[in-house]
């Protein structure tokens, strides 16, 4: 039987766990091995690759908008980590979320708090968002929220591709292959079993395996609630300019933000139309048809003659419990770290979550920023933390 040991073994190698492998290898100093286990290494159908790839601050959780901000800086100072010619596309015209009158004091909540995070929104009433983007039609608005900076999107595959590039180079292996079982004691992991038999001793394990990541933990008898869930992206175009559009989401749901001389916007279902979607890559068309369309047309007049191109589906590991990440390490296996269940917001808390799950490893403790309230303690105690802005 083919085993190898290393140090610390990362099952997921699209953004979370390349993170993990990055921070260890660089700004942690990790001097052990790593490897990381990807069953697709095109990663053509991975979460990371067919999500929006968007990054906001504009959250109500404390941490959540540490760990945007976290990502924001990384982002903005990629030049430095990996050279002169990183680059991400990394565009910040801001998000703007509209409320209508029973949404405004949610939104002002959030809003407090975002303050006093040091996030820089702006909340503005019908009229102010009227003046600021004369082509919303804002009569059933009461009001907006708008990230004047800190708040946009940019490119996937090369964010993947330099956190992935800086890791192997650093020396850690990237391993084609499945995790199907895990071999563990009574308090901790100690072997990975992959699809073609090879095993990997592990000092640590640390659960990276978005949408799957429910199932990698089954592996240990462990309940994660944690699977996939389709998502669509929706590709149009409009004939009328739309001059310094942010990403906006509708007080129905729905988004859009331009994507280069188209834009992309979507929706996500309703709960009881969002099943676990193993292997379900079909696209529906409907959403669009009936709930996307239909609102980008109300809200913003000149959408109402789209053209629709293309469109994709993706997955996203989704949290069923408070749609939250899962950080940490488990109470009772403890060299079992997990990184899970981001429920939309993974890519752009990769480098914060990268760097923290880090931390563990080597200092067994948080060190840049607390995540304690994401831990697993949490679900097992069935104690949620309830973020109002989940997209």
């Amino acid at each position: 039987m083919d085993t190898h040991t290393y140090d610390v073994v990362i099952v997921g190698g699209a953004a979370i766990g390349s993170a993990v492998a990055y921070f260890l290898s660089h700004d942690l100093g990790f001097a052990g091995t790593i490897a990381v286990v990807e069953r697709d290494p095109s990663y053509a159908r991975a979460a990371t690759t067919l999500s929006a790839a968007s990054i906001r601050q504009q959250f109500s959780t404390p941490e959540n908008i540490r760990m945007s901000r976290f990502g924001v800086a990384f982002m903005t100072g990629l030049k430095d980590r990996f050279g002169p010619a990183a680059d991400i596309g990394f565009r910040a015209p801001g998000y703007l979320l509209l409320a209508d009158a029973r949404q405004r004091d949610v939104l002002a909540a959030n809003y407090a708090v975002q303050q006093a995070e040091g996030a820089d929104i702006v909340v503005m009433d019908a009229a102010g968002l009227k003046e600021n983007f004369s082509w919303l039609t804002t009569a059933d608005l009461s009001a907006g929220a708008f990230g004047r900076s800190g708040e946009g999107w940019f490119d996937a595959h090369s964010l993947l591709g330099l956190l992935r590039g800086a890791a192997r180079n650093k020396g850690a292996a990237y391993i084609h292959g499945e995790a199907v079982g895990l071999k563990h004691t009574h308090d901790r992991i100690e072997q990975v079993v992959l699809a073609d038999g090879r095993e990997l001793r592990c000092g640590t394990l640390v659960n990276a395996a978005g949408p799957q990541a429910g199932d990698v933990a089954a592996l240990a008898g462990i309940a994660l609630p944690v699977e996939p869930r389709k998502r669509c992206v929706f590709v149009v175009a409009c004939r009328t300019a739309i001059p310094d559009m942010p990403l906006i989401v509708d007080s129905t749901g729905v988004w859009v933000r331009p994507e280069g001389n188209f834009f992309i916007c979507g929706v996500s279902p309703k709960p009881d139309a969002d099943p676990r979607a193993d292997g379900d890559f079909a696209v529906d068309w409907g959403l669009f048809e009936d709930i996307v369309w239909p609102a980008l047309a109300h809200r913003v007049p000149a959408m109402a003659a789209l053209k629709l191109e293309r469109a994709w589906a993706g997955h996203y590991d989704f949290n069923s419990f408070d749609q939250n990440a899962v950080i940490g390490a488990h109470p009772r296996l403890r060299n079992l770290i997990f990184a899970n269940g981001f429920s939309g917001h993974g890519l752009q808390q990769a480098p914060a979550t990268g760097r923290a799950v880090a931390e563990l490893i080597v200092h067994g403790r948080y060190v840049t920023l607390d995540l304690t309230r994401f831990g697993y303690e949490r679900i097992a105690a069935g104690k949620p933390v309830q973020e109002m802005n989940v997209i």
